[in-house]
């Protein structure tokens, strides 16, 4: 199962979010839900980095199981930055939705 974290201050604003896991849908190349979580995820933050000249702190896993993102505090883009993280957060809502045996998002303060 792929399990997102998404870190947040009881603001609502979002400081950092982490993926773990494998959907384990279908077979290695086959796994839609993997595809999709890696495509909204990843271009979410590819989004961030072009779209407002910031880039996060990101760290990955060797093996494709591991991805967290850190958004670092700058107050001119914030909003932008904080606007392309809840919607990427829909989407991965909406696959959660379909798919929820295989995708788990969890929410901490």
């Amino acid at each position: 199962m792929i399990k997102i974290i998404i870190n947040e201050q009881p603001s609502g604003h979002i400081h950092s979010f982490e993926m773990k896991g494998h959907a384990n849908f279908a077979k290695k190349g086959k796994d839609l839900v993997c595809a999709g979580a890696s495509a909204v995820s990843f271009g979410a933050v590819n989004a961030i980095i072009v779209l407002t000249g910031i880039t996060p702190d990101i760290q990955q896993g060797l093996d494709g199981g591991y991805f967290k993102v850190i958004f670092p505090v700058n107050e001119e883009s914030d909003h932008d930055i904080q606007l392309i993280v809840k919607a990427m957060i829909v989407s991965l809502q909406t696959i959660e939705q379909d798919y929820g045996q295989y995708i788990n998002i969890i929410f901490k303060k």
